[in-house]
């Protein structure tokens, strides 16, 4: 069996617990610069491009600048959502101050504020889909989609029964105001690369 059918047999059980399936995750050979996640019970598995990392750091750097960098910003972290089998880990997670994480020692996404995913050719439909249904169906208030292909950024917020009421669309260059959120903060996207 190889490395892909492995893991598509490993998404594929229906009775393995996420946990169990992260812990198969762990002691397989991911190559280095590719992140690994599981969104409705199937593993993916990206690879970060340069591009990618350039719109994060500026997104955890203004996030950092506004909140200081004690901050609970994490990136990579898996957090489990509503919905089934969703283990992700986001490109950017701004936890409440006062997180706290669950019995098992992952971090809640009750306590999430902020998410930011940028597009990656290859997994784009699961940003714009079901973690979009599940950020809402968490009630994330503020979920920002960076998309380098569209030159883009999505700003989806107000959650309210399991989708976001609000969507507002910036294109690359101009500033995102997020004054109005949790955040609090003009995120500059004049920096933002386009692929």
């Amino acid at each position: 069996m190889t490395l892909v059918d492995d893991r598509i047999a490993m998404a594929e059980v229906d009775h393995q617990s996420l946990d169990e399936l992260f812990e198969r995750l762990e002691r397989m050979p991911v190559p280095e610069g590719f992140r690994v996640e599981i969104v409705e019970g199937y593993v993916y598995m990206t690879p970060q491009r340069d591009i990618h990392w350039q719109i994060l750091r500026r997104i955890v750097r203004a996030v950092e600048d506004r909140f200081g960098m004690e901050a609970l910003v994490f990136s990579d972290v898996r957090i489990d959502f509503p919905g089934h089998r969703n283990g992700f880990c986001p490109d950017v997670a701004k936890l409440r101050e006062d997180a706290t994480k669950d019995a098992d020692g992952h971090w809640r996404n009750e306590d999430i504020e902020f998410i930011a995913e940028v597009i990656s050719r290859g997994t784009a439909q699961n940003d714009y889909g079901p973690k979009k249904t599940a950020y809402a169906e968490a009630e994330v208030p503020v979920y920002l989609i960076a998309d380098p292909y569209q030159g883009k950024c999505h700003v989806y917020t107000d959650p309210k029964d399991g989708d976001y009421t609000t969507m507002t669309t910036v294109t690359f260059g101009t500033d995102v105001d997020l004054t109005q959120t949790p955040l609090n903060l003009t995120l500059k996207t004049a920096g933002f690369p386009r692929d």
